[in-house]
This record gives C-alpha cells, sequence and structure tokens, in this order.
C-alpha cells in the first residue's frame, strides 16, 4: 500500500525521518517522501522576486486576488503528478503543516486519488480561527543570516525557533536540528522558496466548503502546544471533514517528536486501514 507524505512550509522531505518512516514500512506500507516545489531537490521559482507581504496583505484585505507564482492547488497538481509519474493510481496521503492543506487540496479535488487523508498540525483557512503570536509570527518571518556567511547565525536562529514551536512533553533534541539543518542547507537553501510558500498559503482563502466534500477516511492529528498554528485549527479542521476523527495530543507543538512516531505511525494505520472497507476504493494490484 503505498503512502504519500507531504512536507510542512519550507522544509524538505527529510523532515520525514527514516526512523518514522520505518515504523510505516514495519506496517506494510511503501512509503514516498518528496520535497515540494521551491525546496531541497525540487523546481525552484528563483525566476520570480520574493513576495511583498505587505502589499500582499493589503490586496487581501481589499478583497483583491493577489498575482503569487503558484498556489496550493499547483503544489497538490505536483503531488498528484508524482503519483503518476511513479504509476500509482490511489495512495494514502499524510501532510504535515503546509503539507497537511495540500494533503486536503489533494483529498477535496481528487477524491478519486486519495485513499485515506491524515492532516497533521494544520488548519483550514478559517479567518474566525486563532493566529500565532506575534513573537512566534516575528521568529518565523524575520530573515536568516546566509548559512555560507554567518553558519553559528544561521544555525542559533533557526534551532531558536524551532525550540519555540516545540511541545514542552518532549525532549528538544538540539545537537538532531542541527544535523537536520545541516542536511537541508546542503540539499537545497532556498529561503525565498519559503517566501514563495507562505504567499501560496496566504492566497488559499477559507477552505472549509472544499473540506466538507471529502469522503476519504480522515484523521486530523494536533499537539495541543502548537504556538503556531493553534489548536482551535485543528479542531476546526476536524470539525469541516465528515466523520473526520480527531487525535489532540499533548505535550506535542508544532513538531513530531521520535517519542510519538510509533503512536502517530499506527493512528495513520488506523485510519488507512478504514478505507480498506470501500471497496471501491480499494489499491489496485500492483500499487
Amino acid at each position: 500500500m503505498p503512502i504519500l507524505l507531504v512536507a510542512g512550509l519550507g522544509t524538505q522531505r527529510i523532515r520525514w525521518m527514516e526512523p518514522f518512516c520505518s515504523e510505516l514500512t514495519c506496517l506494510g506500507y511503501r512509503v514516498i517522501r518528496f520535497d515540494n516545489r521551491d525546496t531541497g531537490g525540487s523546481t525552484h521559482f528563483d525566476a520570480y522576486a520574493p513576495p511583498d507581504f505587505g502589499r500582499l496583505a493589503a490586496e487581501l484585505m481589499a478583497g483583491q486576488r493577489p498575482d503569487v507564482p503558484y498556489t496550493l492547488d499547483d503544489m497538490a497538481a505536483d503531488a498528484i503528478a508524482l503519483l503518476d509519474s511513479l504509476g500509482i493510481e490511489r495512495a494514502h496521503v499524510v501532510g504535515r503543516s503546509m503539507g497537511g492543506m495540500i494533503a486536503q487540496v489533494m483529498a477535496s479535488e481528487q477524491p478519486a486519488r486519495v485513499l485515506s487523508l491524515t492532516s497533521i498540525m494544520s488548519s483550514t483557512g478559517n479567518p474566525a480561527l486563532p493566529q500565532a503570536t506575534p513573537e512566534t509570527l516575528a521568529m518565523m518571518m524575520r530573515p536568516s543570516p546566509d548559512p555560507a556567511a554567518d553558519p553559528e547565525g544561521f544555525f542559533a536562529q533557526r534551532i531558536a525557533f524551532a525550540r519555540h514551536i516545540a511541545g514542552r512533553g518532549y525532549p528538544f533534541d538540539e545537537a538532531a536540528q542541527r544535523g537536520l539543518l545541516t542536511e537541508e542547507v546542503r540539499r537545497g537553501y532556498a529561503p525565498n522558496g519559503a517566501a514563495r510558500q507562505i504567499a501560496a498559503m496566504a492566497v488559499a482563502g477559507d477552505r472549509r466548503e472544499r473540506l466538507a466534500t471529502i469522503t476519504a477516511p480522515t484523521l486530523v492529528i494536533h499537539g495541543v502546544e502548537d504556538p503556531l498554528i493553534p489548536l482551535a485549527c485543528g479542531a476546526d479542521t476536524a470539525a469541516s471533514i465528515p466523520n473526520a476523527a480527531y487525535m489532540p495530543i499533548d505535550g506535542m507543538g508544532h513538531d513530531l517528536p521520535p517519542e510519538l512516531y510509533r503512536a502517530v505511525a499506527r493512528a495513520i494505520d488506523g485510519v488507512a486501514r478504514r478505507a480498506q472497507s470501500f471497496p471501491d476504493k480499494g489499491v489496485q494490484a500492483g500499487t
């Protein structure tokens, strides 16, 4: 059974850590992880200037549709195209943060391709939901030092943000974070790519009407201590998708600590197995 893992904002496929992927493979899944556009080894859109967020916000406030390099729908189409290229007709789809939004679009717009949906630490675009704290937003939006010119400044800033958004219920492994950031820089450092992805999320709007059309068995996982996408966003996601299961996790922030790998993998397996009760959505031979 194929399972597609969709990464979050500005992060690469390696954020789906190998030990977590191993938990899924041990449950019988063929695990597929990939770099979204503008990250890692994927296509970078450097021909487009970084977004002017002040102008973007003003246009949205005025009810206008800003012109952005690409949208979440384009990123969802990328994931579908990847399945096509791999010869996979249907897959279980798991997305985290922005990746959860992409996975939601896949499930709503391409229902025949998505066997089950797991949306982790994500949201619906509902404008009434609480936002990240000003401190959290400031840390996220602050430009990072160039890792080639000031590696220690780069790591200090990125690790501080990772620590800030992590939940207090699990140990924070600074050495592991540094190793992950080092590998992401080596694979393809693209700060402007993250900015373009933020623009894609900003113009996505309220997706609740689209979520109401999702028919795939769905699981929504959210950290109770998430300071970036607050817990209410996960609850709203679960409430917006028919018959979705909701799994808030105490002590978890906007991260996926190793201590939770097995429990989260088993929860994903549980919703995937619900899909097998629908013969018309069964995995085809050879996929």
